[in-house]
């Protein structure tokens, strides 16, 4: 398979000299790393080009070879070090605990500082980072997509766009029509406003991110709705921003502390017992973030008390479950949810098979692998299958969908297979 090539580029000088060894990893964490291979088979991008330097041992090689001199920056480094996808999948079956995300992230980081890419992906990454970080931007800039849809020409303007362009179109959802609620509950806080306003219950404080507020903002309000449902205290924050993962995958690791300063001071004045994002990629970076501000002098205390009370909703909501004073929030009226419900509630037999995909971040990030499927049997009326690779990356990796859509493709068309096997 054909992968595509970026443009060509340079270094911004012809050979860094003198290179600090840490300007470019965390030099004692590549010897964690036994080169046993065990992480190859659970690596998207070495299943599918079958290319040791596209392998998380290849890339340790790489970094290392960096870090100590014996390798130059060229196109080739760059090219499968941008490749990665950091699913974080090789720490899952690392047996030796290599903090590969780590590693990859300041290896990026150290590309930005000393790589120059050519004006296509100059532009692309520049759009990335100064429009998508910032809801009222992306919205503004998604209007006239948004007027295209509901007079019916957006077919069109795919056909009059360039191909480069494409492919960003055929990711957004439909922009035209609001997502109805999954639970029916008159219950949306206002920013700075609580749900369930007893004292007694646990609290929960949900981060809705950027991206997450314009195009899927009722996941954010659903998982509102369902936690105070379930016998949570949830309070709306008024201000957050971005949880910083664009910028800690394109290697912006300074940008990102901005972002993480502003959600730790909001978080922690939240007081909540829990903070969750219905983007798990955003919980995995707030978890980081007692390690992304170890040097801060005013936030490092803060910062390590956010992210260890990071959850995830599932989890959140089975925990309830398991006490007596509380229940699951039931299903609303819902096209795929319905009819097992309502087969459930008549003692008829199962009418829907489902399966389920892990979010990569969830799963390697976070640990959380069994809570989204024992919520899921939960439902009457629904059956769970396992599905194929369930843990293996769809493709999508935050921006990585827009930046390197070949490879992202290939990894949605397997997930899509895996499915309808």
């Amino acid at each position: 398979m054909a992968i595509l090539k970026p443009e060509i580029a340079s270094p911004k000088q012809d050979k860094p000299a003198a290179i600090a060894v840490r300007d470019v990893v965390d030099y004692e964490l590549l010897f964690d790393c036994v080169h046993c291979g065990l992480c190859l088979e659970s690596c998207p991008t070495y299943i599918i080009t079958r290319a040791e330097m596209d392998s998380p041992r290849g890339r340790i090689y790489l970094m290392k070879g960096l870090a100590e001199g014996r390798l130059e920056l060229d196109g080739d480094v760059v090219r499968h070090l941008d490749l990665c996808l950091e699913c974080r999948g090789c720490e899952t079956a690392c047996p030796s605990g290599v903090r590969y995300g780590r590693l990859i992230e300041h290896a990026r980081g150290y590309i930005e500082r000393n790589w120059r890419r050519g004006v296509v992906e100059r532009l692309r990454n520049r759009i990335i980072r100064t429009m998508f970080p910032y809801p009222a931007r992306l919205r503004a800039a998604l209007a006239p997509l948004r007027f295209a849809e509901r007079i019916g020409v957006r077919r069109l303007l795919r056909r009059l766009s360039p191909t480069s362009a494409r492919g960003w179109l055929d990711l957004l959802p439909d922009l035209s029509r609001e997502q109805g609620p999954l639970i029916q509950a008159n219950l949306h806080p206002e920013d700075g406003k609580e749900l369930n306003e007893s004292s007694s219950a646990p609290s929960a404080v949900v981060h809705h991110g950027c991206v997450a507020q314009v195009l899927t903002e009722s996941a954010n309000i659903n998982s509102e709705r369902a936690l105070a449902a379930a016998g949570y205290r949830v309070v709306r924050l008024a201000k957050t921003a971005c949880c910083g993962a664009l910028d800690i995958h394109h290697g912006n690791l300074e940008r990102a502390r901005e972002f993480a300063r502003i959600n730790v001071a909001a978080l922690a004045a939240s007081g909540a017992d829990s903070i969750i994002s219905a983007a798990s990629g955003c919980s995995a970076v707030i978890a980081q973030y007692g390690e992304l501000l170890k040097d801060d002098s005013k936030l490092a205390v803060q910062a390590r008390e956010v992210s260890a009370r990071v959850a995830d909703l599932s989890s959140l909501l089975l925990r309830r479950r398991h006490t007596e004073s509380s229940s699951l929030p039931a299903p609303a009226s819902h096209p795929h949810l319905a009819s097992p419900v309502a087969a459930g509630k008549s003692g008829g037999a199962s009418r829907v098979t489902v399966t389920y995909h892990d979010s990569c971040h969830l799963v390697h990030g976070l640990g959380v692998r069994e809570q989204p499927r024992e919520l899921l049997r939960s439902i009457p009326g629904v059956n769970l299958v396992e599905l194929a690779e369930s843990d293996l990356c769809c493709g999508s990796a935050g921006s990585y969908n827009l930046t390197e859509q070949t490879m992202a493709r290939e990894l949605a068309r397997r997930k899509v297979d895996n499915i309808i096997a």
